[in-house]
Formats: structure tokens, C-alpha cells, sequence
């Protein structure tokens, strides 16, 4: 039989034991292993994510600056929280030695040659399992010939995720014909909020974008959309964390501009250090003269 200890003594009788609430918006119910999830995708120290999307392949084929993900992607990882792929590029070029959280492409279907918002549940949640990854993700199109099955097709990504403890972030997705303002998102991520979605990425928009995070009871990351002047990205970014925003979802701004390392930096520097946009800019560009020389 092995020695026994002795009993313990300091019980600390009358100190409360500490309880405390979870730090990211709507968050605080989930479970141990939810949150756990979500604490790697959104930095504990500032409750911040800045995600790098590299999945645009799933619907327009090797798009600009994604023709080589080992040569052109796998240098600029290291610069973000998670990186959001699709399951084919995780198993076929990211290596397994990479730490980052992952947030995996869910949904697929129709290429940018057919209707966008005819997708479906394109990978089955045991997969998400094996690959560890800490969310899943999936487009919801508000006001698209499909609307319904998008909205049904995350309820049940949503369900499957909850039986294992991942997340899922709904991607609200916007047709060629539709207005992107305020009215209409506070609309859409609000219904992808309501319908359990635990955190949404959406579009910034000029005008309001406060009345978008401040109507949505759970974290909003802004995608970062067509690739704009450096400049003007960072400016976005800027204002849309101090709008409310808990982070970015930037690809196309990242890796199609002329210098993806500086870019990581300065978007680094705003979302993180909450540097302005000028003096982001100004990091940007001396990063990119010294790899230049």
C-alpha cells in the first residue's frame, strides 16, 4: 500500500471560491470545452482574433495569391491567431507542427460559375474531430434564393458541434445584387446569432456598423473582403474594433497585397495594439522597404 498523506489543513473556510465569467460576449453559458475553443481563436489577453482566410479555393479555384499555399501562406501563420482553411488544404500542405487554431470550411457546393447560395453541409463533424480543429464554418445567405437551406444548414451544424464541444461561425454572405448597409446586417447576424451561431463574420460598413455589434449577442469579426489599398484596409479594421468588432477575418487584403508579412504586422498592430491606422501604415511600409533591399 502506498504512505498515505496527511489530511490537509488550509481549507481557506469563508473565502468564496472564484467563479469567473467567461470574456467573450454571449459566451458565458457554454461549455468547458466551447470556450476552451474559443479561447484559442480569440486571444484571452484583449479578447481579439485576427483570422487569415485562405479558403477561397472551395468556390473560385486558385485564386490570386493562393496559387502556392506552401510558398505564398504557410511564411504568413505564424503573424495570425488561427487560420481558416478548408479540410483539403489542411490535410494536403499545412503541417501537422503548426499550433495554430484552425476554423475549418463546412459548407460547399456551387462554384462562382453556378448559384453561390445553393450549398450545402459539405464535411461531417467526426471529420472536424479528427482534424482538431477549434470551429467550424459556413455561409448564410440572407435574402438568397436559398436562404432557408443555408439557415437550416447551419441549425444543424450548429447541433452536430454541440454534441462535441466546437463552435460554429456563421459567414454572412452577400449577393452581387444586394445592399450592404447596416439595416441589413444587423438583420442577418442577428438571425444567425438567434439560431445559436456562436460568433459570425460579417462586412463592415461606413455608416452604423456600432448598431450591428451593439444588436448581435455574440462576437462579429469583419471580413475583409475585395483586396483595397493598404491604407484604406487598415483604416477598416481599425474602425471596426473600435465599433464593436472582436476581430479579423482578412485574406485577399493580406496575401494579395505587395507585401503579406507587413500587412500581417500592421494588421497586428491595430487589432492587438490598437495602433492607428497612420502609424500602422508606417509599419507596413518599413517592413516592406526592408524586404525589398
Amino acid at each position: 500500500m502506498p504512505e498515505m498523506d496527511k489530511e490537509g489543513k488550509e481549507y481557506h473556510v469563508g473565502v468564496k471560491q472564484k467563479s469567473e465569467l467567461f470574456y467573450l460576449k454571449g459566451s458565458t453559458e457554454l461549455d468547458w470545452g466551447m470556450k476552451n475553443r474559443l479561447a484559442r481563436i480569440f486571444n484571452p489577453k484583449d479578447g481579439k482574433t485576427i483570422m487569415l482566410a485562405i479558403d477561397h479555393g472551395y468556390f473560385q479555384g486558385p485564386t490570386s495569391g493562393l496559387e502556392r499555399i506552401d510558398i505564398n501562406i504557410l511564411p504568413l501563420v505564424p503573424h495570425a491567431d488561427t487560420l481558416m482553411c478548408t479540410r483539403g488544404i489542411l490535410r494536403s500542405i499545412v503541417p501537422p507542427s503548426i499550433t495554430k487554431p484552425i476554423v475549418i470550411r463546412a459548407s460547399g457546393g456551387p462554384s462562382i460559375l453556378k448559384e453561390l447560395s445553393d450549398e450545402q453541409i459539405a464535411m461531417d463533424m467526426e471529420d472536424c474531430i479528427r482534424l482538431g480543429v477549434c470551429a467550424t464554418a459556413i455561409q448564410v445567405f440572407i435574402g438568397g434564393e436559398f436562404e432557408s437551406r443555408s439557415v437550416i444548414n447551419m441549425t444543424k451544424l450548429v447541433d452536430a458541434g454541440l454534441k462535441y464541444g466546437i463552435p460554429t461561425m456563421a459567414v454572412t454572405a452577400v449577393g452581387r445584387d444586394m445592399e450592404r448597409n447596416a439595416k441589413y446586417f444587423r438583420l442577418a447576424t442577428r438571425i444567425c446569432a438567434e439560431l445559436g451561431a456562436h460568433y459570425i463574420k460579417t462586412y463592415y460598413t461606413k455608416e452604423d456598423f456600432e448598431t450591428v455589434t451593439a444588436s448581435c449577442s455574440v462576437p462579429i469579426v469583419i471580413a475583409g473582403g475585395k483586396k483595397i489599398p493598404e491604407m484604406d484596409a487598415l483604416t477598416m479594421a481599425y474602425r471596426s474594433i473600435n465599433e464593436g468588432a472582436a476581430g479579423v477575418d482578412m485574406g485577399r487584403n493580406i496575401f494579395q497585397s505587395d507585401s503579406p508579412i507587413g500587412m500581417m504586422h500592421a494588421i497586428n498592430a491595430v487589432v492587438h495594439g490598437n495602433e492607428k491606422p497612420k502609424q500602422a501604415f508606417e509599419l507596413y511600409r518599413s517592413i516592406k522597404d526592408k524586404m525589398q533591399k
